[in-house]
Order: structure tokens, then C-alpha cells, then sequence
């Protein structure tokens, strides 16, 4: 009885601890998503560090080159599309500009008719709504906590980019000896995949967003910029977004006329196709070598359990999963799996 007793007692120890472990995990989900976008983060940036590093710049002076030129970059990308965007914000909403107080908002509102007159509408009711000062407070709070997230997501990628080969060293010796060289081969190609993703998915943003804006303004499709701007913004989401960015050009296109419609939709099939076949091959060599309906799962299970905004770590995570797959179950040899290589080669990324 003594026997059956200690046992049960280990037994009821160990799925309280389980429990506990999960629900602490849970409620540590944030800081887990953004611990995890952060690692991602830094396996895109690894191998232009490291090229840096190989010509003799000090690695924290290129994470610091890297945050400088993403900012340039995004700092460009807003001078050249806000004013644009903002233009024909104003055509749609068919004003000479956009009413600076409640009375030119009630002038605009009550000389427009259709969508306008809803969007006008929906403006006013919105101002009438403005939030007190506690509600502005929260509202503050909320706002810091997002750059207190941002700041701690970029930090936690320029770390990782000193602290991960003492991290695999630490869990390698965890594992017998045997297994080590399995663990830091699977590592470096996880590693090696979510770069090559990240790097690909940018590479995609930005032509696709340039592409389609300039085919759209092209063809004459309204709005043509803020079209365009969101199919690129849109690759992020797999599957749903590009099917999400025809839908609304199709839609501009039939403000048109049927013909700019069909060609809408034809230009976005032709580019996806060749997104598809030839500008995804080579640009991101399958890195993920996920397919749609896996990706597809992974996309909405991480969106209904961790939230919309964790819909950028559902590729990433299932990339993960799928790469321990390989290893754990079908008993695949990491270190002879192919190394995708997107903008830097895999001798770089490697370092």
C-alpha cells in the first residue's frame, strides 16, 4: 500500500505540474510569440551580420546597420506612398480636402451621397466618440506596451545573434553525446529555413507591392496605390491574402468598367503564377517545403489560439515542427537536407 501510495502521490505530482506548466505557459503566450518572432528576426539578419563580420565589422556595429537600413527603408516606403495614398483617400471619398473641423465635416456630409456619404457618416460618428481621459489613458497604456513589445522583439533578435550557440550548447548537453550532433545540425537547418523564409517574404512584399501598384495605375484601375501597397502587405497572410488583394482589384476594377475588372483579375492570376512557378522556386527555394494545406492549418489554428496578431509565426512555427518531423519520426538526416539560400549562400548563414 506504502508502494501504491508514493506512486500515486508521484503520479498526482507530476500532472499538477503539468497543468501548472501549461496554464503558465498560456498566460505567457505573448511573451512567448514575441520571444519566438524575435528569434526569427535574427535568423534573417544572421547572415548579413556574419558577411559583415567576415570583413571585419564587429557583429553588434551590423545588427546595428541592419536596424538603421530597415528604418531607412520604411522611412523611404512612407515618403513615397503616404502622399500618394492620401490623394486618393481624398478622390474616393470625393472632396477637395480631407475636413479639418466638425464643420467642414458636416458641409462634406451633407453634399455627398453613396459610399462617400457612409464613409463621411462613419468619420463623424467616430469623432463623436473620441475617448475620455481615462479611456485616452488606456489607450496610452496599450500604445506603450506595443513599442515596449517592439523594443523588446528587436532586442531579443540582436541577443540571439550572440547568445545561440551557447543556448545549443546548453541543450546539447542535455542529450546523450550521441545525439548531440543530430541536435545542432537540426538547430543550424531550422535556423537556416526561418531566414531564408523571412528574407523571401520581404524580397515578395516589395515586388509584389511595386508590381501590382504599377499594372494596376497601368490599366487604369482607381486607387491603383493603396491596391497595390496591401497585395504586397497581404503576402505575409499565406493563401487567404493574395486571394484577398484580387477580390478588392476586381472590385475597384468594376467601379470602371467589366473589361478593367477582368484585367484586374487577370494581371493578379499572372502574377501569382509567376509567383508560384518561378519567382518562389528561385527566390525562396521552397524554404519551408510546407504545402498549401498545411500551411492553411497553420495559419487559422494559430490565429484562433494565440490571435490575429500571431498570424506571422504560423509559416515560421510550422517550418518548426515540420523540420523535428523530419528528424524525430522519419528519421531524416538533418545535416544532409538542403540548405535554402535566399540573397546570402548557406557557407554565410551558416558562419
Amino acid at each position: 500500500m506504502s508502494d501504491t501510495a508514493k506512486r500515486a502521490f508521484v503520479a498526482a505530482v507530476v500532472v499538477v505540474a503539468v497543468v501548472v506548466t501549461a496554464l503558465a505557459l498560456w498566460k505567457l503566450k505573448l511573451l512567448i510569440s514575441l520571444l519566438f518572432l524575435g528569434i526569427v528576426i535574427s535568423a534573417a539578419m544572421r547572415p548579413g551580420v556574419e558577411w559583415l563580420a567576415a570583413r571585419r565589422v564587429p557583429r553588434g556595429a551590423g545588427i546595428a546597420l541592419h536596424y538603421v537600413a530597415l528604418l531607412a527603408f520604411v522611412a523611404l516606403l512612407l515618403w513615397l506612398a503616404v502622399p500618394r495614398a492620401l490623394n486618393q483617400v481624398q478622390t474616393a471619398l470625393g472632396v477637395e480636402g480631407i475636413p479639418t473641423s466638425a464643420g467642414d465635416l458636416e458641409h462634406a456630409k451633407h453634399n455627398s451621397t453613396g459610399v462617400k456619404h457612409e464613409v463621411l457618416v462613419w468619420l463623424q460618428t467616430k469623432l463623436q466618440d473620441l475617448p475620455s481621459a481615462g479611456q485616452a489613458f488606456s489607450l496610452g497604456a496599450i500604445a506603450m506596451e506595443a513599442v515596449v513589445g517592439i523594443f523588446f522583439t528587436f532586442a531579443v533578435a540582436a541577443y540571439w545573434i550572440f547568445e545561440r550557440e551557447r543556448a545549443i550548447d546548453l541543450v546539447a548537453s542535455l542529450v546523450p553525446r550521441a545525439k548531440r550532433k543530430t541536435l545542432r545540425d537540426t538547430w543550424h537547418l531550422i535556423d537556416l529555413k526561418l531566414g531564408a523564409y523571412v528574407r523571401g517574404q520581404g524580397v515578395l512584399i516589395v515586388v509584389v507591392g511595386i508590381v501590382l501598384s504599377l499594372a494596376f495605375w497601368a490599366i487604369g484601375v482607381p486607387y491603383w496605390i493603396l491596391i497595390g501597397a496591401f497585395a504586397g502587405l497581404v503576402e505575409i497572410v499565406p493563401v487567404v491574402g493574395p486571394l484577398a488583394a484580387g477580390a478588392i482589384a476586381v472590385g475597384a476594377g468594376l467601379t470602371v468598367s467589366p473589361q478593367t475588372a477582368a484585367i484586374a483579375g487577370a494581371v493578379v492570376l499572372a502574377v501569382r503564377l509567376l509567383e508560384d512557378y518561378v519567382v518562389i522556386p528561385r527566390v525562396l527555394g521552397h524554404a519551408v517545403a510546407l504545402s498549401p494545406l498545411v500551411v492553411l492549418f497553420a495559419v487559422t489554428s494559430v490565429t484562433i489560439v494565440l490571435g490575429g496578431l500571431s498570424i506571422l509565426l504560423a509559416v515560421p512555427l510550422a517550418a518548426v515542427l515540420a523540420t523535428l518531423v523530419d528528424v524525430l519520426v522519419l528519421e531524416k538526416d538533418p545535416s544532409k537536407q538542403e540548405v535554402p539560400a535566399v540573397l546570402f549562400p548557406a557557407k554565410d548563414a551558416e558562419g
